[in-house]
């Protein structure tokens, strides 16, 4: 299967798909870059081009109320819905790797090439599983979005939604409904984020267990407590200590920089603020389905 544009978007994040559908552009990938789920749009963004009735919704900080927007892979999704109604997305999912050649790009699954992309321009927002897109090695260290799941096996119930912390490692702490306990539990999990570097992964210093235990220590120096136990011989109230559990780790690397790009590529320079400015003409853009829908 061959196919022939002037300009191609090459990506799945939410930059990228914002770039396609308000130029028109194809976008193939060989992964899905949906975003993270705790990531939430800006609380004053004007979606009602999109036909969105979720409001911002409030969390509970430490320093008081914060506002954030809807879930941004809420936004991605209608995004991807509308660029596969109007074919812009035309291997959809189906590709797990991509080799530029000249100005071809080599799409390939597990069993062999499906497909070639022939282009002028391609938009190289970034994926995990190219090939030839850049004339030289990166010098850049390797940096690493860490994900830590933590159950909560004591002391989950409290009213804190978020904590930002001024560290790389357990730099957020999302606290949610437990996943574990059907229904919409007051039981909190927690979810730490830290920026690593390869290195450090392999230190224990910033391991899973410290992890858990910085956790911890970032709960109870903010004066976060456990369980009322009663008062103590000299009349103070005494609490359950936290119990927690590390149930997994998630790491993905950042994407590098090209140093080098070759003719032809062009790596997408746009932030995330310049594309919502567009979101108004791309909404009303969007296919008739999608301005039909409500979420």
């Amino acid at each position: 299967m061959i196919f022939e544009y002037d300009t191609v978007i090459l990506g799945s994040s939410l930059n990228a798909l914002l770039t396609a559908a308000q130029k028109n552009l194809p976008v193939i990938f060989s992964d899905l870059r949906r975003p993270f789920r705790f990531d939430c749009l800006p609380a004053d963004l004007d979606l009602s081009s999109f036909n969105f009735h979720m409001g911002p919704r409030s969390l509970t900080t430490m320093d008081g109320a914060l506002q954030v927007g809807i879930p941004k892979e809420i936004l991605w999704e209608r995004l991807l819905f509308s660029l596969t109604l109007r074919g812009l997305a035309p291997l959809s999912n189906l590709c797990k790797s991509l080799r530029l050649l000249d100005n071809k790009i080599i799409c390939s699954n597990e069993y062999g090439k499906i497909a070639e992309i022939n282009f002028n321009n391609c938009i190289y927002f970034g994926d995990d599983n190219v090939s030839g897109f850049s004339a030289a090695k990166t010098l850049y260290p390797e940096q690493y979005i860490c994900y830590d799941w933590i159950a909560f096996n004591k002391g989950g119930k409290h009213d804190i939604d978020f904590i930002e912390t001024n560290d790389n490692f357990v730099k957020r702490i999302w606290f949610y409904s437990s996943d574990r306990i059907d229904g919409n539990t007051a039981v909190k999990d927690a979810c730490v984020f830290s920026l690593l570097t390869g290195e450090q992964l392999q230190d224990f210093n910033y391991s899973e267990t410290t992890a858990r235990f910085k956790l911890l220590y970032e709960m109870e120096s903010r004066g976060m407590k456990g369980l009322f136990n009663g008062h103590g011989p000299n009349g103070n109230p005494k609490y359950y200590k936290f119990k927690t559990t590390h149930l997994h780790r998630e790491k993905y690397r950042q994407e590098l920089p090209i140093e080098i790009p070759l003719e032809g590529i062009k790596v997408a320079s746009s932030t995330e603020e310049e594309l919502f400015s567009h979101l108004p003409e791309i909404g009303t853009s969007s296919d008739r389905f999608l301005r039909g829908s409500s979420a």
